[in-house]
């Protein structure tokens, strides 16, 4: 495993003016005209963040899966000082510097790469997955754990059961039942991928547990990394 200090791109917003600004300028950039990779093809990479509140440490890690085996292939991950207060609707631009990092330490290729978090799925239709894909030019997803503040019906019990997750009459995501009669995820198009692509990768992602195991091998590395900076 390789390990990269975080260093934070020249520029990088340190006001909430300036990163709104810059989330406005970048979502015309989103790309939602292209299918994505197929399900079980090449490699797929999670990547998730864990902070040391008090040090105002961030660790990111990148998790690269074979998409057809779900085996490791390869993983890194990148240690930092937390670039950006914490304000609702603009996370990534706390964790964006420390999840490139993470990226770019990878040995190989990354493949699609599904986020813990949101993409279009978002306040200001342009979260972390949107984000991160449009500054990459790589395929994302976002993969959340609650639908944030969007409307939801329930899907059915069944596994592969959906909803649309929905901001008003705009539907943003979909909620999708990983595991028959577990709560759902909320899936949602980062960037070069359609929302029926996002759902399949979800879904073959997740063969045994409600989360992807992109999602659960990057967020126990990450635990993992961030443990060693304290030793």
């Amino acid at each position: 495993m390789t390990t990269t200090t975080v260093r934070v791109p020249a520029g990088w917003p340190a006001t909430e003016e300036r990163a709104r600004a810059v989330q406005d300028e970048l979502r015309e950039r989103v790309v939602l005209d292209e299918p994505g990779p197929p399900p079980g093809t090449g490699r797929v990479t999670g990547v998730d963040v864990a902070y040391d509140d008090e040090r105002d440490v961030v660790v990111a890690a990148a998790v690269v899966l074979d998409a057809a085996t779900l085996d490791v292939v390869a993983e890194s991950t990148a240690v930092g000082q937390v670039s950006f207060p914490y304000v609702p609707g603009l996370l990534a631009f706390r964790e964006l510097p420390a999840v490139m990092a993470a990226l770019e330490a990878l040995p190989c290729a990354p493949g699609l790469v599904v986020c813990d978090g949101y993409g279009l799925a978002h306040p200001r239709r342009f979260g972390l997955a949107s984000h991160l894909g449009v500054l990459t030019g790589l395929a994302t997803i976002g993969v959340a754990k609650n639908p944030f503040t969007f409307a939801h019906e329930e899907p059915g019990a069944p596994r592969g059961s959906s909803s649309p997750l929905l901001a008003g009459e705009e539907e943003v995501g979909r909620a999708l039942r990983t595991r028959a009669g577990v709560k759902p995820v909320f899936v949602s198009v980062g960037h070069r991928v359609t929302l029926e692509t996002a759902c399949a990768h979800t879904l073959h992602l997740a063969p045994h547990f409600r989360l992807p195991e992109t999602t659960r091998h990057a967020d126990a590395l990450c635990r993992r990394a961030l443990k060693a900076t304290k030793g």
